[in-house]
């Protein structure tokens, strides 16, 4: 996955090159350095390798994979380097605006963290065909939200993404709820039997979905932040974008939209 995206990547740079295009140089880094080396670092280091032994690395992978490294990708603007009618083309799909807000977001990644509360858990941790397959399918559903998300700040009305923005907040709290049930239960949620002690630090059954639960709720409230940036950023330009089609009207037009909805229509 690293060399097909690497390779994508550079060789979509050289198109819009040779087409005289600029593309800045900041973002090819940012794609590589805050997107694929997180990605590499998560899939093949500590948390990679032992994520099926441990529920904390298990947790903190997945939580990762779904915000940081999606976060770190559209630091360097992949969509951008589409043609523009196939990105339009893109944008303008139900499975994109769908994914393209928070309100979606909110529920998926909900949903994601939930599952750290049932046996499923446990499954998916232990199954080494299906434990791998997590770290191509997780970034690519963080990817299908984020992208969209900071793509369709044109589309989307201020009132859009104020709504938005607002259950930003809510998700703010509903993303702890998944880790402080971790936290604070004392039987071990997913029903798997105690790894054997690989090391002498490693934890004990308990304290190891104790910690899982402690790092998905800091992980998944300090990801947060970036969102709400990102909704903010986009308010503010739709804001603009609606006050320049307000200023563009002349007095008449300006009377008879006033009223216009003064009689209620639409």
């Amino acid at each position: 996955m690293l060399l097909v995206a690497s390779v994508a990547y550079l060789l979509a740079v050289r198109r819009v090159r040779g087409r005289g295009q600029s593309w800045p140089l900041r973002r090819t880094i940012g794609f590589f350095a805050l997107g694929l080396l997180p990605y590499a670092v998560i899939e093949l280091g500590f948390l990679g390798v032992y994520a099926g032994q441990l529920r904390w690395a298990f947790s903190t992978r997945i939580a990762l994979l779904i915000f940081a490294v999606p976060a770190g990708v559209a630091a360097g603007r992949p969509l951008d380097l589409v043609p523009r009618a196939m990105r339009d083309r893109f944008l303008a799909s139900r499975p994109a605006r769908v994914f393209g807000n928070a309100m979606v977001a909110t529920v998926v990644i909900a949903a994601v963290f939930c599952l750290f509360l049932t046996p499923v858990a446990g499954i998916l941790r232990v199954n080494p065909v299906v434990e791998a397959s997590l770290g191509i399918v997780v970034p690519l559903v963080g990817l299908a939200m984020v992208l969209p998300m900071m793509a369709l700040g044109a589309v989307h009305t201020g009132t859009f993404i104020a709504i938005e923005f607002l259950l930003a907040f809510v998700e703010l709290l509903i993303d702890s709820v998944p880790g402080l049930l971790m936290r604070l239960n004392d039987s071990v949620l997913d029903l798997v039997p105690d790894a054997a002690q690989a090391a002498p630090w490693w934890p004990s059954l308990l304290h190891d979905q104790h910690l899982a639960g402690d790092m998905i709720w800091f992980i998944a409230e300090f990801a947060d932040v970036p969102i709400l940036v990102i909704l903010m950023i986009r308010w503010m330009r739709a804001d603009r974008v609606e006050a320049k089609g307000f200023d563009d009207l002349t007095d008449e037009e300006y009377d008879a939209m006033t009223r216009a909805h003064l009689r209620g229509e639409r």
